[in-house]
């Protein structure tokens, strides 16, 4: 009995589909050979190439690692030569970390006149470790839709215009940036609707009037001097991500933000220790107030650190308007002032998750919390009661081990479950031994039924971050 080729049967861009799937293009052409039926189906199809030199070829082998890069120069021009028959070319990488400057960066304009002037590639990736400089033709393309670029030297001569027509998402890493090249960058994307800065340093404002662009990503600003920030002035954007270990931020004008982010820790002058935390306190206070309006709010350990400073000094934030909060915090008792006095301030939420992940503060923020008893005792003096109308949802996750053992986690719970009059649902996940989670249900069972709930009908779950089942504690079973 004949085999029936159902494969073969299938309707021309189905097979076209399935090809593009193939990670390798030369998997692709191979094709061709199955049957009459697959003999051109290749040639319909977008590939992507992937260039990559390893990272340490070069180190410590001077003559032989040379003579490997040569080899990857001439393999990636054959490569091209082939490819560069009119297939049609998707997603284009080059990864070239060899530290040889300029020796080769002919060849690299070679590669990248292929990208954006014959290929048309949509997706373009180019990293080169040695700063390669983007030729003055580079930054004229109406194809790509998403361009990654770092560790490239980005100047602009005078009479030259960006026009990168069609560009979606533009990465810019690990370079030197001036205010004027940014400009031109941004007037020259009219379609960008994501922005993503790496490392960056050069310029200190940021103004962005792109309509279309929705977010901005910041990961590490860095500047020379400790009395300069970087100004955001950035009224369309919707998404907003501060990452990193960066100078001082500050937003002018964030009006339709939805989304904030801060996952960021600020460095100034670490020879004055009084001065630096001044600082640090006075960027969080700036970045807090330009944030109150938007709807999602994610705050990194850092943040909480300034954050419990403020509280125990007395400082009343400016009431936020968020939905929904995300706190990521320390094992530490004195990380709760923090966390208390901004969920007062934050009357609107309907659902509360706190992630308990530890992380290593590192060197920065190393100036507060100089009297550790005193800020205790101040905390444990000051009362925290204001109701909490909306919240529904409280989630905490990555607690290292059992509730019964992480105590100094109880007032927070004992806080809001008194204030939460529409709480639904309490969710505490665990990353434990499985009898730990049984038996910490009940050492702690009772002393949790002991608080007083505002919301009857809430639901405190125990759950193991280790795929147990959710232990249920309802208070309406022990009544």
């Amino acid at each position: 009995m004949a085999m029936v080729d159902r494969l073969s049967d299938l309707s021309e861009p189905i097979l076209i589909h399935i090809l593009s799937m193939l990670p390798d293009g030369k998997d692709v052409v191979r094709s061709s050979v199955l049957s009459k039926r697959w003999r051109f189906l290749w040639r319909s199809v977008p590939i992507s190439l992937d260039f990559s030199f390893p990272e340490d070829t070069y180190l410590g082998l001077p003559e032989s690692g040379e003579l490997e890069i040569l080899d990857f120069v001439n393999s990636t021009h054959r490569e091209l030569l082939y490819w560069g028959s009119g297939q049609k070319i998707r997603k284009f990488n080059v990864v070239v970390n060899f530290s040889v400057p300029e020796r080769f960066d002919k060849d690299i304009d070679l590669w990248v006149y292929f990208a954006t002037k014959k290929a048309n590639v949509e997706d373009f990736t180019l990293e080169c470790l040695s700063g390669y400089k983007l030729p003055q033709f580079a930054f004229k393309n109406s194809s790509m839709r998403n361009l990654n670029l770092q560790y490239c030297k980005l100047k602009l001569e005078p009479s030259v215009n960006v026009n990168w027509s069609n560009l979606v998402s533009l990465s810019v890493g690990y370079v030197k940036l001036t205010e004027r090249v940014m400009g031109k960058i941004l007037s020259g994307c009219p379609n960008l609707e994501c922005l993503l800065l790496d490392f960056i340093w050069g310029f200190d404002r940021l103004e962005i009037s792109n309509v279309k662009l929705k977010k901005l990503t910041i990961n590490s600003y860095e500047t020379s001097e400790c009395d300069v920030w970087l100004e955001i002035l950035a009224p369309h954007i919707q998404n907003l991500e501060l990452l990193g270990y960066s100078s001082g931020i500050r937003l002018k004008n964030v009006a339709a933000l939805v989304t904030a982010f801060f996952r960021i820790d600020f460095q100034f002058d670490f020879g004055e220790a009084d001065r630096s935390e001044k600082n640090e306190i006075s960027c969080l206070k700036e970045l807090l107030h330009s944030v109150a309006h938007v709807k999602n709010l994610e705050l990194s350990h850092w943040c909480i650190k300034c954050m419990s400073t403020l509280a125990l000094e007395g400082f009343q934030y400016q009431p936020s308007s968020s939905k929904f909060l995300k706190l990521h915090t320390n094992y530490e008792e004195l990380d709760l002032p923090g966390i208390c006095s901004f969920i007062q301030n934050s009357s609107n939420i309907e659902t509360l998750i706190i992630d308990w992940h530890h992380q290593d503060r590192g060197y920065l923020y190393a100036y507060s919390f100089k009297d550790k008893e005193r800020q205790i005792r101040t905390f444990e003096t000051h009362k925290f009661n204001c109701p909490l109308l909306h919240l529904k949802t409280i989630k905490f996750i990555n607690l290292v081990g059992p509730l019964s053992v992480n105590k100094f986690v109880l007032p927070l719970v004992k806080y809001l479950l008194e204030n939460a009059i529409m709480l639904e649902k309490f969710d505490i996940a665990a990353r434990c031994k499985e009898i730990d989670v049984r038996l910490d249900q009940i050492r702690i069972e009772q002393e949790l039924l002991s608080f007083p709930r505002s919301s009857s009908h809430a639901s405190v779950i125990f759950s193991n971050q280790r795929s147990l089942p959710p232990l249920l504690l309802d208070q309406s079973q022990h009544a």
